[in-house]
């Protein structure tokens, strides 16, 4: 029984076990972005017209990026406090708005409606930086794959959810909104005591890169599940128990991690957690010396940047290292003797307070790309309803959940490739985000020119660089400004993605869709009077709310959001040649 004991500590403390709960809690988490699906049911529900459905999507962006709260939260609460917040607020949101939408609570006035959108969003705030977190603290080595995962499941969550919404069977499209207010709560509340520290830089294995594959097998094996899925239901009339049988299916990929744990703990030795640290010591030599520097005081002075000779960068990195350190005994000598006051400010690559990154030029280029490639795929994101309605879809389900699919993979992929491009070849990261954003512009032209099955390739490409965006940024910042107030930074990184949405589809997307649906409800005035019946048909009734119809709805704003997109990569390219030196510096010496 000593044994079995020792069995479920080990599997309990196991850091993998941690891995994979937070991969099931961001399956379920990433509910900001089944907007696209719920928001003609909103539209319908309470008549509203496209700017009022835009600004519920503002609200909704808001909640879902400004973490100010849960990044200052994370520091001082532990993790299950931070679920449980993310958990009350999400269900009390989405919750009264099912209510609404059910006409069991009265309607209210827009602001308050978006005062629920937001705080029901915002707990998926809790959800992503308690688990963004706890992983890179338990996995602080494969920073980039950990990201790219925990952000791929959170946009794989609305592929999820409406697979699970099809086994109900039921044609009341607001039971989407009430599987939003439950389905996160109940597994984020039933989750909250898992994910957790549990030291996880002890528990460095040679099995780990085996581990990881196996993930990503499971997320391709998931992506390419999900994508046949949605296309026989689409082209398809499935029988319910067929539908039940898939939903099955998908339930089993989701479980089938658990076993990376179950494995490692039944197939390891059960050791003292002095033995287990004894045994990881070796493998300290790449990104342990980031836990390092969160423990031991900073020893890099500022002054050492603005005095040493420009020659140094040149020279090989153990002379470089050694000149340095013959400058900083000089400075420190110096202080001694009251000749010089030493100022302690971090380096790039060195821990940044949030205060000390925002005065850093490559935070804001950073921030301002993340703004004009994500402020534009979300925007995307918020509109497929509409979008996919103007070209003559009447079903906005199957491109919302492809979207989420390819949001997922680009996730995963993004922190994948990037990984790659740092560890093998020390380049910045941002190269990957330069190819991305390019991708989103040539998806957003495709989607404004309307040739037939554009809205395929245009959701793919758009969805895929969306994702990437939300693996490479994360890491880049951890690697630039640390991981000791990272769920701070990420928090603040996050603000550019309502921003961005504000600006494009609050601002832009929506007053030129209304604009043209106005032109055309005007064109159809003659018609009224001969034909009301067909122009009821048509969805231009003075008393309903607007529609547009053709490729002219969205033409003017897709080719913004592209022009945009190749002014965001322009940023990343400066990121990139701003930030070679400090990628040589943290990887040269890991390169083997």
């Amino acid at each position: 029984m000593g044994t079995l004991g020792d069995r479920l500590r080990a599997f309990s403390t196991n850091r993998w076990l941690v891995f994979v709960a937070a991969m099931w809690l961001q399956s379920m988490a990433g509910i900001g972005y089944l907007f696209g699906s719920i928001s003609p049911v909103i539209k319908a529900a309470l008549g509203y017209n496209q700017r009022q459905v835009a600004a519920l999507g503002v609200a909704k962006d808001l909640g879902d990026c400004v973490g100010f709260l849960a990044g200052s939260l994370s520091a001082v609460l532990p993790s299950w406090a931070m679920l449980l917040i993310g958990s009350a607020q999400n269900f009390l949101g989405y919750g009264w708005l099912w209510l609404i939408v059910t006409r069991q609570a009265p309607a209210l006035p827009l602001w308050m409606m978006c005062v629920i959108i937001y705080v029901g969003t915002n707990g998926e705030t809790f959800f992503n930086t308690t688990a963004l977190v706890i992983c890179i603290q338990n996995f602080p080595k494969s920073r980039g794959p950990t990201v790219g995962i925990m952000k791929g499941f959170a946009g794989l969550s609305t592929a999820i959810l409406t697979q699970l919404y099809a086994v109900m069977h039921t044609p009341d499209h607001a039971t989407l909104v009430f599987m939003v207010a439950v389905g996160p709560s109940l597994v984020a509340i039933g989750l909250m005591f898992i994910i957790r520290p549990v030291g996880g830089h002890r528990q460095v294995r040679p099995s780990d890169k085996n581990s990881f594959l196996f993930i990503y097998t499971i997320c391709l094996l998931l992506a390419s599940y999900l994508v046949g899925v949605m296309l026989v239901q689409d082209f398809m009339q499935l029988s319910d128990n067929v539908v039940n049988f898939l939903t099955v299916v998908l339930l089993i990929l989701l479980v089938l991690p658990i076993v990376i744990p179950v494995t490692l703990t039944l197939s390891s030795k059960t050791q003292h957690p002095i033995e287990e640290a004894l045994l990881s010591e070796p493998s300290k030599g790449e990104t342990s010396t980031s836990q390092e520097k969160e423990d031991q005081p900073e020893v890099f002075l500022s002054e050492v940047e603005e005095e040493k000779p420009k020659d140094i960068d040149s020279l090989p990195p153990s002379e470089r290292r050694k000149r340095i350190t013959e400058l900083q005994t000089k400075l420190v000598q110096a202080a001694a003797s009251g000749g010089v006051r030493i100022r302690r400010r971090p380096r790039r690559g060195e821990n940044f307070t949030l205060m000390q990154a925002l005065v850093k030029a490559d935070f804001w280029l950073i921030w301002w790309s993340l703004l004009l490639g994500s402020g534009s795929g979300l925007t995307v994101i918020d509109n497929l309803g509409q979008m996919s309605q103007a070209v003559g879809f009447k079903d906005a389900h199957i491109f919302v959940s492809l979207t989420s699919i390819w949001n997922f993979l680009g996730r995963v992929g993004g922190g994948y490739f990037s990984e790659i491009i740092v560890r093998e070849h020390t380049y910045p990261r941002h190269i990957a985000l330069v190819i991305a954003q390019i991708l989103m512009a040539v998806g957003h032209f495709l989607f404004a020119m309307a040739w037939p099955g554009t809205m395929y390739i245009g959701t793919f490409l758009v969805g895929l660089g969306y994702g990437a965006h939300w693996a490479i940024v994360p890491a880049a910042v951890s690697e630039l400004f640390g991981v000791k107030h990272f769920g701070a930074m990420y928090n603040f990184l996050t603000v550019a993605n309502p921003t961005g949405s504000l600006v494009f589809s609050g601002l832009i997307a929506s007053n030129l869709y209304d604009y043209e649906a106005e032109k055309q409800a005007q064109r159809h005035q003659i018609t009224a009077l001969t034909s009301p019946r067909l122009l009821h048909n048509m969805g231009f009734l003075a008393d309903g709310p607007l529609k547009c119809e053709g490729a002219v709805c969205f033409f003017v704003s897709s080719l913004i959001m592209s022009a945009f997109c190749v002014v965001g990569a322009g940023l990343s390219l400066m990121v990139v040649y701003r930030t070679k030196r400090v990628y040589t510096h943290l990887y040269s010496s890991n390169r083997t």
